[in-house]
């Protein structure tokens, strides 16, 4: 038969891990409102251009897709985002969600060329 040591405050500091969820929902909460996630839809297999300029911290990073198809995912962490997107196939529909914490915008565009321009704080 095995036995089991346990120290008398064993139990107590094993409740301790787990007693304060606010502290980790607090970090997932600042995590989540610094997340910038950006999907594109639309046609299937739609061709797109993106320039996104994304401000974290004071510094802003640009990053270009110059060929994207449809569907596609982007995911940055910072404050500010502002965006280009261009549909570059004839006939087809482009859909780009952007979503920053609690806040979403939806634009769409149809036929080559069309061209949307995003700016979220």
């Amino acid at each position: 038969m095995k036995r089991r040591l346990m120290w008398p405050g064993a139990a107590l500091f094993a409740i301790g891990l787990t007693f304060h969820p606010s502290i980790n929902a607090q970090s997932q909460q600042e995590a989540s409102m610094s997340q910038i996630r950006i999907t594109m839809e639309g046609t299937q297999g739609a061709a797109f251009s993106a320039h996104w300029k994304v401000t974290h911290e004071g510094k802003t990073t640009e990053h270009v897709e110059k060929n994207g198809r449809v569907p596609a995912e982007f995911s940055y962490e910072g404050e500010a985002l502002d965006g280009t997107v261009t549909l570059l196939s004839d006939g087809d529909r482009l859909e780009v969600d952007i979503q920053k914490g609690t806040n979403r915008s939806r634009s769409s565009t149809q036929g080559k060329g069309g061209t949307l321009t995003v700016l979220i704080r």
